[in-house]
């Protein structure tokens, strides 16, 4: 018998679904937010950023970076877990309405398409700080740039560091 879950995962869609969903958001009248990330590990820090930006809008999409994009961005040793794991630890939080997986290294394709009213990050970020492409797709799309306070004390490399120290009692 297999010991593997079904990652069977209703909120992970295509771009194309992405986009015709955040259509109907748009004639409901309902204010669409978009984050990106990792999520490598969720903790702590995740949920609470997570919870105050859903309070930004009607619906929380997260732009997932799939694997080849974190390993871009993070080295050859992450993800920890792959970009189906992730998404379906994320789709398991109810403020989160819809994933979906990119591999490039920078957002703006997924951002031109979706064309969000509010696009969030971590206050660990600023306008400055955002990639100029990034930054040129969301002002193309008149979207609302908002930075939500940073829960200090906790990111995906220190919990990876705290499980690896961990690790070594055993």
């Amino acid at each position: 018998m297999d010991s593997k879950i079904d990652l069977n995962n209703p909120k992970l869609h295509s771009l194309e679904e992405s986009v015709a969903i955040r259509e109907q958001a748009r004639k409901e009248g309902k204010i669409f937010v978009l984050t990106n990330g990792c999520f490598d590990l969720l903790h702590p820090g995740h949920l609470s950023y997570l919870r105050e930006i859903k309070k930004r809008g009607n619906i929380l999409w997260i732009a997932l970076n799939g694997d080849k994009s974190v390993q871009g961005l993070k080295g050859p040793t992450r993800p920890v877990m792959s970009n189906e794991e992730r998404a379906y630890m994320l789709a398991g939080l109810e403020m989160i309405d819809g994933i979906v997986i990119f591999e490039a290294e920078r957002l703006d394709r997924e951002i031109l398409a979706l064309k969000p009213d509010v696009y969030a990050k971590a206050g660990d970020y600023t306008v400055e700080s955002l990639n100029a492409q990034e930054r040129a797709a969301l002002e193309k799309v008149g979207a609302r740039i908002e930075f939500v306070p940073f829960l200090e004390g906790y990111s995906t490399t220190g919990l990876i560091k705290k499980i690896a120290k961990a690790a070594h009692t055993f």
